[in-house]
């Protein structure tokens, strides 16, 4: 596992963590410049999900572990704020309950928080993984490229919104993502699916924002009002990690929840 350093130290911390099997750079990369404006903004490379490095995906709280330590020998154990794009939603959930490290502003960007029995979790990691490794390291068409490609072609909203997402994901970036293993990638959504991050959270001197993305439907919301015990519901209508598409925008909600001035 690698973390990315950008800008002041002086300011406010920020540890941006990426989404399922997202490489960092793709994930984030255009939100950097702004963010750098008012944190000292910090990103996490999960361990094979770097081209730079040759290590393995083990666990979620595996890589939890890693990041508490980071944390702790290089920031003096705290965070001001932690953003978690979907499967990073989890690893901030987790900083936060375990409580080895403290963070002021934990923001949750529209995670789905899924939560299975570890057989079931097995079960549905292996249905997925055919279709879900192909469409992203690209080494085969595969079904999922197929399905994405038809609704990035259907000339509307939703469309247009596919296309920016895939971007996220690093589809047309040029990047070969064939340095990402199978077992990296099947341990990285099966053990995300098993691992309880805890429910009704609470710790002094911790705010949990969450970026609820209406349109995923309100089950979301119950799961967000079980895992926190008392969030502040931040509410776009909007689609998964939609918010985070506009980097303008994003910039400045993440500023407004912390309480930092910013105008766009």
């Amino acid at each position: 596992m690698k973390i990315y350093e950008f800008g002041d130290k002086n300011k406010p911390s920020i540890m941006l963590f990426p989404g399922t099997c997202c490489y960092w750079k793709t994930n984030f990369g255009h939100v950097l410049d702004g963010l750098q404006e008012h944190f000292y903004t910090l990103v996490v490379s999960y361990s094979e999900f770097d081209d730079t490095e040759n290590s393995t995906f083990i666990s979620e709280l595996d890589e939890v572990l890693k990041v508490e330590n980071y944390i702790k020998d290089k920031l003096d154990g705290k965070l001001f704020a932690a953003y978690g794009c979907s499967l990073g939603g989890s690893f901030v959930s987790l900083l936060i309950g375990r409580q080895n490290i403290h963070i002021d502003h934990g923001i949750i960007g529209s995670s789905d928080m899924d939560q299975a029995p570890k057989w079931l979790a097995k079960l549905e990691t292996a249905i997925m993984m055919p279709m879900f490794y192909p469409f992203i390291t690209g080494k085969e068409s595969g079904i999922l490229k197929k399905v994405f490609e038809k609704k990035m072609n259907e000339g509307n909203d939703s469309s247009e919104y596919m296309k920016k997402f895939m971007e996220i994901m690093g589809k047309g970036s040029g990047i070969d993502f064939s340095f990402i293993s199978k077992e990296s990638m099947k341990n990285q959504f099966c053990t995300d699916l098993y691992t309880s991050v805890g429910e009704h959270i609470n710790v002094p001197g911790t705010t949990i924002h969450v970026f609820y993305a209406k349109k995923m439907g309100e089950k979301y919301l119950e799961r967000y009002r079980k895992c926190f015990a008392d969030p502040d519901i931040c509410e776009f209508d909007l689609q998964h990690e939609e918010l985070l598409l506009d980097a303008d925008r994003w910039v400045h909600e993440v500023c407004r929840v912390c309480g930092i001035n910013h105008t766009l």
